[in-house]
């Protein structure tokens, strides 16, 4: 069984990432981070604390199409254009079958999410210019323009000689050179003068924070996926916008309503609260993320990925794919 989850799982994360949807989420992604640094520039003051607000929501809205788009790419095709027969016909659960897709989605969005999120780090650390007089801080500049540029370069050229896929080609080259940027970053002033390490990288607070945007991302591709089961693709990305939406402002709509009606308390309780996963004003606060509220926070994010994809497995499971 375990042969059969590692295959099915492997397969999936190949086919996810050499979707071109996978490849042009990314991309986008990494290009609004130095927009938002732009963007964050407009406030009258806290320039820096809007633009790391900024740069989680972007994580946050590309995590989300990326989940469901990925979701029907990896299920919905695959029943609408009858492979996936070819599997369940053999001695493999649908319960098998769905887990493993999601296992093969997680990987291929983790590491999606971890490029995106370099890209992140290199805009907190260029930071917004204050005045015109302020200087670029050259090497995020060389290293995270060049570790976007130059994988697509030799990707594009790849392709056009070898035909090899140009997403796969970008990421395989891209990650490592984006890690290195962002570590060296880490050691170089603006000028290139040498620097602690601390000084140049991310707080605890902002990883953490990074950390929980991805807890998010993973329910909703949880969410995606069961939905899939049974909707096409642009009703997939609707009903996880819809969750999402709603799950940002169920504090608001239900925390007090919840202590006087039964109704309320109900929804209360069962519909996943994603604000439990925005900490930014935690950060731009400095107070720091409690290692506790972490922990339990995580784990409520895995508790829903596990509801999400039982009742996935439900639908899953009446679902003609003959």
């Amino acid at each position: 069984m375990l042969t059969k989850f590692l295959a099915l799982a492997a397969n999936t994360f190949v086919e996810t990432i050499r979707q071109p949807i996978f490849g042009v989420v990314v991309v986008a992604t990494l290009i609004l981070m130095p927009l938002n640094v732009g963007l964050a520039a407009y406030t009258l003051k806290d320039d820096d604390k809007l633009l790391v607000e900024l740069g989680l929501s972007t994580l946050l809205l590309s995590g989300l199409f990326l989940s469901s788009f990925s979701a029907t790419s990896v299920l919905t095709r695959e029943i609408e254009n009858k492979t996936v027969l070819t599997v369940v016909s053999k001695p493999v659960s649908r319960s098998l079958f769905l887990a493993g897709k999601y296992m093969g989605l997680f990987w291929a969005l983790a590491l999606a999410f971890y490029i995106c999120f370099l890209g992140f780090i290199f805009s907190i650390q260029h930071k917004v210019l204050q005045t015109s007089a302020d200087e670029w801080h050259a090497p995020v500049l060389v290293f995270g323009f060049g570790g976007v540029i130059v994988p697509l370069l030799i990707a594009a050229f790849r392709n056009f000689l070898n035909g090899k896929d140009v997403t796969t080609t970008a990421v395989l080259i891209g990650t490592p050179m984006l890690t290195i940027g962002a570590i060296l970053t880490c050691f170089l002033g603006r000028n290139w003068e040498l620097q602690p390490f601390s000084e140049g990288a991310p707080g605890d607070a902002v990883i953490m924070a990074g950390f929980l945007v991805f807890c998010a991302v993973m329910v909703l591709a949880a969410i995606a996926l069961a939905v899939s089961t049974r909707l096409g693709q642009v009703m997939t990305l609707l009903t996880c916008l819809a969750v999402l939406l709603v799950g940002l402002i169920t504090d608001y709509l239900l925390a007090d309503a919840a202590a006087k009606s039964t109704v309320a308390d109900i929804a209360y309780n069962h519909i996943p609260n994603f604000s439990f996963f925005w900490v930014i004003e935690a950060v731009n606060d400095g107070r720091g993320i409690p290692v506790a509220y972490f922990a339990y926070t995580s784990l409520y994010a895995l508790l829903i990925v596990v509801a999400a994809l039982l009742m996935g497995t439900a639908l899953f499971q009446r679902r003609e794919v003959g």
